[in-house]
């Protein structure tokens, strides 16, 4: 868990605060041994560890709409970070369920 304005206790199992620079944070709580890292619904922190070279995985959910407007997913900064699809799945609405997995360089 990233945030600027939670105080601990976290309410949520398996929930840990990141204090600090959020990129130093999650590589040190990434080098620590246990279950995989998750980030869900949350695009700033994503684009945060994508900076930090420390996503191994997307899972997306791409919705059949288009929409004139909205925030951007990734930032405009020209870093090629190259993925293979390893998993996907359409659901009944269309929607089509990702996993896409980094290429180690």
């Amino acid at each position: 868990m990233a945030a600027t304005t939670l105080t601990e206790p976290l309410e949520w199992e398996n929930a840990t605060l990141l204090h600090g620079d959020v990129g130093e944070a999650a590589a040190a709580l990434k080098q620590e041994d246990g279950d995989p890292l998750h980030a869900v619904g949350s695009s700033k922190l994503v684009q945060t560890l994508l900076e930090h070279d420390l996503v191994d995985e997307l899972r997306l959910m791409i919705d059949p709409l288009v929409v004139g407007g909205g925030k951007r997913f990734l930032r405009d900064d020209g870093v090629k970070r190259p993925l293979r699809l390893v998993e996907h799945q359409v659901a009944t609405t269309g929607a089509i369920l990702a996993t896409y997995a980094r290429i180690a360089d």
